[in-house]
Formats: structure tokens, sequence, C-alpha cells
């Protein structure tokens, strides 16, 4: 990982600069056996080509990944043996070869799985990951703990095709009713109204209203197109690279109605399955923890689990420290059933069940959203082309009307 830091050196000139460490302790103990007294430090990220191309691998490639090294591990097969045997069995996938290539190589030359797979410069790879081989490598539990990192991705994966399967329909649905809507405001709403124009009738309120969006959007619709996309790729490049843009949108997530409790069952039931997962492989509790804390994708749930993870290394309790900890609100049962497990040392047994629990009560939940979404979609729908229907209907009343009289 890369760190920012701010401070003053041992001539009391002012120091800045990046450090690369594995955890934030390391990069402070590294500055300081440097004679760099720090004011501030953070984790960044390097804006190079290099991190631009650099693609996060895919949980199925790294579930299997994960899967068979371990088995070839657990046969009594060398580590340098199981990667070349690797890189054979998936010569036919380029991108994948060239990265098991990389770990082979790095491997060969005397280096640690955890070193090789932290510079080579394939894939991107989740931070928990790296960790996890490197703690488990010197325990001696390499097999075991890549065996429960490739069940963990595989069921991760497995909840992604589910929600993207549920989501497509919605989608298709709304990406529709936009495309219709548009085509009807733009071309057909005005041509017919033309026709009630050119006999001078004033046109109704809500006509006139859609002619003005019909209007509106004919000579505008470049600059909305053009804009529409700048606005995804600057959203997307500051939440990325902006800690503050990213910690604002993430704390208004979390604090949204039905979003924000899926987001934090779904954030807080991976990091109860990872931290019962690695107590499980025989990882110290204050490691434990520091690990499940880089699982956190939601960057308020992760400065709090971070700064927590401090106090426990100091010698605290979880549940403590995150109590004592400012920062979001997490869930009432998940801090008692967090303080039972401290209590009665079934931390990772109970964080098992909490992590059964919250995926249980979110499949509830989307599966409720998603039911709803379709009929409300098809209302929206239903209202729109009712509102331009009315446009256009109107004017033929008022004239059947005025003809009348």
């Amino acid at each position: 990982m890369l760190f920012k830091y701010k401070g003053v050196d041992k001539l009391g000139k002012k120091a800045k600069g990046t450090i690369t460490a594995n955890t934030l302790d390391e990069a402070k103990a590294k500055l300081k056996s440097s004679g760099i007294f720090y004011e501030k430090i953070e984790e960044t990220r390097k804006l190079s080509m290099e991190e631009f191309g650099k693609r996060q691998m895919p949980s199925p490639l790294l579930s299997s990944f994960a899967k068979e090294l371990s088995s070839y591990l657990n046969s009594g097969m060398a580590m340098l043996t199981a990667m070349k045997l690797l890189e054979n069995q998936h010569e036919d996938n380029k991108k994948y070869s060239s990265f098991i290539n990389s770990l082979k190589t790095m491997i060969d030359e005397g280096k640690s799985l955890y070193t090789a797979l932290t510079s080579q410069k394939v894939y991107s790879l989740p931070d928990f990951f790296t960790q996890s081989v490197n703690v488990a490598s010197t325990s001696g539990k390499l097999s075991g703990v890549l065996t429960n990192m490739g069940n963990f991705f595989s069921a991760q994966s497995k909840v992604k095709k589910q929600v993207k399967s549920a989501m497509a329909y919605p989608i298709f649905i709304l990406t529709v009713a936009v495309l219709m809507s548009g085509f009807l405001i733009t071309f057909v709403v005005p041509k017919i109204t033309n026709i009630f124009e050119d006999t001078g009738q004033e046109l109704p309120d809500i006509t006139q209203f859609v002619l003005s969006i019909s209007d509106f959007l004919k000579a505008h619709y470049m600059g909305l197109f053009i804009g529409l996309i700048l606005f995804v790729i600057i959203y997307k490049i500051a939440y990325k690279h902006a800690k503050r843009f990213r910690m604002v949108i993430d704390s208004m997530i979390i604090r949204l109605p039905i979003i924000g409790t899926i987001v934090q069952n779904y954030e807080l039931g991976r990091f109860s399955y990872i931290l019962s997962l690695m107590l499980s492989s025989g990882v110290s509790y204050a490691q434990a923890v520091q690990l499940a804390s880089t699982t956190f994708n939601n960057l308020a749930l992760k400065d709090l689990f971070d700064q927590a993870s401090i106090k426990v290394l100091e010698g605290n309790k979880l549940s403590n420290a995150l109590s004592m900890t400012k920062g979001a609100k997490l869930k009432r049962n998940f801090m008692q059933s967090l303080a039972l497990g401290e209590e009665s040392s079934e931390v990772a047994h109970i964080l098992d069940n909490v992590a059964k629990l919250y995926n249980e009560e979110n499949e509830d939940k989307i599966k409720l959203m998603l039911s709803l979404l379709e009929p409300v979609m098809m209302l929206f729908i239903a209202g729109i082309v009712g509102i331009i229907v009315v446009a256009m209907l109107l004017p033929i009343f008022s004239m059947n009307l005025g003809a009348g009289m």
C-alpha cells in the first residue's frame, strides 16, 4: 500500500512525500526510523498509467487461483512446481497466464508468494487477500487460508451474479422507457402540434410544457449527452482518488433508509465472515481484525474500523474500540453479537452466524425491492405516456369544442 505523509525531518525542515508499506503502523515505523516526524499520514493511490491499466482480478478467477494453488500445496507440491503447473493449465488465457508467469519468475528468484502477489503488474488484488497470504505463510497455514479465500470469492461472485440477473429486467424496462419517451417528445409531439399551431389555435398549458421540453431536447441533446458522459467520468475519478469526496458519498449512502441498511448488511456480513475465517485459520485476534478491516468498500465504515483496529492492537476489545471511535453508526445487533462473542471467546462462531443472518436479510430485502420496483417503473412509464397523450389530445378536444360552438 502507498501512504502520503507530511511532517518535519531531523533538521526541522518540512518534509512530504510517499512511502510504501503493508500497514499504516509499518509506514509510521519506517518514517520514524528515517528520522521523519509526521504530522499527517494517510493511504493514497498512484495516479499512473500502470495503475489505470491494472484491472481488478475477477472474483471467479481469484477463487479458482486460490483453490487450485491450495490443492497443489496440500498434495505436497513445491510452490514453484505448483506455479508451473498452473501456467501450463491456463496458457489459453493470456492475461491470467502472464499473471502466473510473473509469480513463477519472482518465486524462482527466491521471493515469497506475498511479495510476488504485491509486486506483479497484471492484476490488482484485494489488500485483505494479499495480507492474509502474508500472515498465513508465516504461520504455516497457507493452504487452509487459500481454500477459505477461494470459497469466499466464489460466494461473492455468486451473489453478484444473482443481483445482476435480478436487475437486468428493471434496467431494460427503464432504458426502453427513456428511449421511447425521448422519441415521442422529440419527434412525434412536435409534428402533431404543428398542425394546430398552423390554425392559429392557442395550445393548452400542458401541450406547451411538453413542446418546451421537446424544443430543449432538440436544441441541447448533444450537450446533454456529452455532459452526462463527463459527469460519469469525473464522478468515477473523484470517487476513486479523492478521499474526502468518497467519504462524503459513502457516509450519505449508509444513512439512506433502505439502501443504507442493505449496504451496511453487506459490508458487515463480509467483515464478519472474513474475521471468522481468519480466527478459524489460527490468525491472532489483533491481526485478524486488521486484515478484515481492509475488506470494506464503504470508506466511512472502513475508516471507523481502521481507527478501531489500532485500539485493538493496543489491547482493547473490538466492541469497546468501536464504541469509543467516532464515525458511522453501526447496527445494534452487530455490536451486541460482537460483544457477546468477545465475552464468551466464541467470536469466530458468532460472527459466522452474523454473516449468514445478514446475507439472508439482504436477500429478502432485495427481493422485496425488486418486486416493488417493477410496478413502480410500469407506473412511471404509464405516467409519461399519459402526459404525452393528453398533450396531443387536448388541442383536438379544444378544436372540436370550438367548432361545436
